[in-house]
């Protein structure tokens, strides 16, 4: 492999990258629930808990030599399930709401994106194999999955419910999409947008699954769920094609 066409750390963004990405994002949303309510453990010790797995999985993910597809998801689906809980207690346990939570965690996202900009010049996810740069991108990613769980919750709680706001996240998605294939638009300003709508769109079928009938749910114990989509996780990361990015060096990409 040319030193301008090094493997990434982060698999290729196909279509397959983003039907795992939103059931990671459902698991995240079941599985936090899981520890903080179904089990009392509370928003603050499961955030203890599910950050203590991010960080032990992102140090052997950032360690590892290669793309791992196993060991890439699972540190995933460990910054989901952190960032549900996380949301959930910036929104309910620090008493700021749902706008107050979301706003707070924009700014996170935004902040580490200028970080990680102004260090290293870009925030492509092909510059992703670097300790340095898997730091900055597995800080985003965590503080993007906490916004997109956030941004569920509020669209739900407005009056949207569930269904509703899965599909207008489901719509956002779409436009999204679009722009990717009929705009000129930056392609890694559409793929982090759409990395973090993927995670409300997560939230909401994740609520609708284990939520009782009376609130719109389809009354699914949260455990069941969670065994559910982590099983179709599984069988996608076997069956679906897995290959790391290419890091291009500096070679110029279009709408980048």
């Amino acid at each position: 492999m040319s030193p301008t066409s090094r493997a990434s750390k982060v698999p290729a963004v196909t279509f397959g990258f983003w039907i795992i990405k939103v059931a990671a994002t459902t698991l995240g949303e079941t599985g936090g629930d899981t520890l903080s309510m179904t089990l009392g453990l509370g928003y603050l010790t499961s955030t203890l808990i599910f950050l203590s797995a991010l960080v032990a999985l992102a140090a052997l993910q950032i360690s590892a030599k290669r793309f791992h597809p196993f060991l890439y998801w699972a540190t995933i689906i460990a910054s989901t399930t952190a960032g549900t809980t996380l949301a959930d207690f910036a929104d309910r346990s620090l008493g700021i709401g749902y706008p107050g939570g979301s706003l707070l965690l924009l700014a996170c996202v935004l902040g580490a994106l200028a970080l990680w900009y102004r260090v290293e010049g870009t925030v492509s996810v092909d510059s992703v194999n670097t300790p340095r740069v898997e730091a900055f991108y597995w800080a985003t990613i965590t503080f993007s999955q906490t916004l997109g769980t956030a941004l569920g919750d509020w669209a739900a709680d407005a009056g949207l419910g569930y269904g509703g706001g899965a599909l207008v996240f489901g719509a956002l998605l779409l436009v999204v999409a679009l722009a990717y294939f009929f705009t000129r638009i930056s392609h890694v300003l559409l793929f982090w947008m759409a990395f973090i709508l993927t995670r409300p769109l997560g939230a909401t079928v994740g609520d609708f699954f284990d939520k009782p009938l009376a609130q719109g749910g389809l009354n699914v114990s949260r455990p069941l769920a969670s065994a559910i989509i982590a099983a179709f996780i599984v069988i996608c990361i076997l069956v679906l094609p897995q290959r790391a990015g290419v890091h291009p060096g500096s070679a110029a990409r279009p709408h980048d």
